[in-house]
């Protein structure tokens, strides 16, 4: 990918996020990382995803979208939804809240429901990411010290 195509997915997504609608809601993006239990990134309408928050859910209200029945028979395995993005209601507790598999950690965000928005929403934070099932997510502002 050359700069001027890195420069131009860039302006695309920051002129996405500008034209997002405000409300009282989170933008989440699901980053699912095997072993860990960490749900992924949330952030605010029109914010950046460099301010974004990797959070824990906390699910006492409503069940992570990725969370199904046993006896669904889906077949479907967590973390399935890996980079879909999603409408999210609720809050940030304020607690964090420790993920052993990651050492990290996280705010808790605590989940009163959510509406997909899109599976296939591309780059998170830089247009040249690709997804590593075992690798942790990028750092941001809001989670370089979390790495310390």
């Amino acid at each position: 990918m050359s700069e001027d195509q890195i420069q131009i997915e860039r302006l695309h997504r920051q002129s996405q996020i500008a034209a997002e609608p405000t409300g009282d809601f989170w933008i989440g993006r699901r980053w699912h990382t095997k072993g860990t239990r960490f749900w992924g990134y949330v952030r605010r309408p029109r914010q950046p995803w460099s301010q974004a928050k990797l959070v824990m859910l906390n699910e006492s209200q409503k069940l992570a979208p990725d969370r199904l029945p046993e006896s669904s028979g889906v077949g479907r395995s967590n973390g399935f939804d890996h980079n879909y993005a999603y409408k999210f209601w609720g809050r940030l507790t304020g607690d964090t809240v420790y993920d052993p598999n990651s050492n990290l950690m996280l705010p808790e965000f605590k989940l009163s429901r959510f509406e997909q928005i899109d599976t296939d929403p591309g780059y998170v934070f830089e247009p040249w990411e690709r997804y590593k099932s075992n690798t942790f997510p990028p750092l941001t502002p809001n989670t370089q010290h979390l790495y310390r």
